[in-house]
């Protein structure tokens, strides 16, 4: 990925909430950095202006060393951060401030793992608010719109904002190109702002995303495949669902046996989450003895079709002829397949590895074992809010290890200060950061 230039990464005028960054080597010396800054500003009335305010922010960044202990304060006014800055001096918790210890035996660097999940992410005006403040984020929606515009008849934009008249997200071959879309400019966001993946890995159809992130297919590759395969998903559409199911993996595949040939693993997220897809009746069926056992369980949301099942081999020639022209190539980023459980070459993405992601379990808990065992210490899902949290924390603590794992938006909350939290998170983890897009 190339960096794009400053002003396109900046967040626009007026988007919000303005970072403060600060370090110490030790937490005495956060807590004296933040006793310092308070004590000018209860002296200094022209912070107050929002441009002051700013150049505070611009100046932390431009002085400060990322030291151990780290913080980050966000405030809309003077006020706010001045508040934060106090509750940071007195060590004392406070709404607006993240703060965290980078864990130096992992370097200066800590480069995160990309996460992209699959369906279900989804809300209404999950993206408007970074469309409306980040040119780079509507910059690279912009782009996804015109790799999808071959292949849809809708506007990528209009269905985001709701426009009266577009198709909803309800339908899959319209949120599986708008989930991609997002992903992928949320990717770029985070990019924009120097945070370099150390690693990709997706569920499902986020996959696609993961393998152009990784540099494995082009943007117009990567649409071709996810619009054109959701397509082709609307052919078993209402012959199946599928489950998602909070329990003990094996407990589950004891009572799936009772419907051997009609339900399946469709993905084992970890340890004690699992999703089953399969035919309706069976679905219900199964859905009763779940209850009976009290076993919390919910449906996929919008998904009325049975992924990772017997019924995607009707669909095998189509999903084998629709992939059958893209090409491939070795990734700039370490590519985790959920599909194989383990890092593979991308240069192996080729059709029929599209028709076995689709078709096969997701084995995404297998993955996270891989990143895990291969040192990865920090997980940002990308996407409008995290679905696979649960399971990768299940995994990380089954091993008697630690992770960071992170989300980019949440569900009704997707605007410039959620994103400016989450990079906040990121940096007092470890995670190198460029802040001055923020104050451009």
């Amino acid at each position: 990925m190339t960096k794009p230039a400053t002003e396109d990464v900046r967040i626009g005028s007026g988007a919000g909430a303005v970072p403060w960054v600060l370090s110490g080597r030790s937490a005495a010396g956060l807590r004296a950095q933040a006793a310092r800054l308070a004590a000018r500003l209860e002296t200094d009335s022209a912070a107050s202006v929002v441009d002051e305010v700013t150049e505070v922010g611009r100046s932390l960044v431009a002085a400060g060393t990322a030291h151990e202990h780290r913080a980050v304060v966000l405030g809309r006014d003077r006020a706010d951060l001045l508040l934060g800055v106090r509750a940071l001096a007195e060590e004392r918790a406070a709404a607006n401030v993240v703060r965290g210890r980078a864990d130096r035996r992992a370097g200066a660097q800590v480069r995160p793992v990309f996460v992209f999940p699959g369906q279900g992410t989804q809300w209404a005006g999950m993206a408007v608010g970074l469309l409306d403040t980040s040119p780079l984020f509507a910059r690279e929606i912009r782009a996804c719109e015109r790799a999808l515009s071959p292949y849809v008849d809708w506007s990528l934009e209009d269905v985001l904002r709701g426009v009266p008249g577009t198709p909803p997200l309800d339908r899959v071959d319209v949120v599986q190109p708008v989930l991609f879309s997002m992903m992928v400019s949320l990717a770029r966001l985070w990019h924009g702002f120097g945070v370099e993946p150390g690693a990709a890995v997706g569920h499902s159809q986020g996959e696609i995303a993961a393998a152009h992130v990784a540099g494995a297919l082009s943007l117009e590759d990567a649409a071709r495949i996810v619009a054109l395969r959701s397509q082709a998903l609307t052919e078993i559409r209402g012959r199946g669902e599928m489950l998602t199911v909070l329990a003990p993996n094996d407990q589950v595949r004891t009572m799936l046996a009772a419907w051997d040939g009609t339900l399946s693993v469709a993905a084992v997220n970890g340890p004690a989450t699992m999703t089953v897809s399969g035919d309706l009746a069976a679905m219900s069926e199964f859905g009763a003895a779940l209850s009976a056992a009290g076993m919390m369980r919910w449906r996929v949301p919008g998904v009325d079709f049975a992924a990772h099942s017997a019924h995607v081999e009707s669909l095998r020639k189509t999903l084998l002829d629709l992939a059958a022209g893209i090409g491939p190539r070795p990734g700039e980023v370490p590519f985790y397949s959920t599909v194989t459980g383990r890092r593979i070459d991308t240069a192996e993405l080729d059709a029929e590895y599209w028709y076995r992601n689709l078709r096969q379990t997701v084995r995404f808990d297998e993955a996270v074992r891989a990143l895990l065992a291969d040192g990865h210490k920090v997980f940002i899902e990308c996407s409008a809010q995290p679905v696979l949290t649960v399971g990768m924390q299940d995994t990380v603590e089954q091993l008697g290890g630690s992770a960071v794992l992170m989300a980019t938006l949440r569900n009704e909350d997707g605007g410039t200060d959620r994103f400016l939290a989450a990079l906040a998170e990121a940096y007092v983890n470890g995670v190198a950061v460029d802040w001055t897009p923020a104050f451009a």
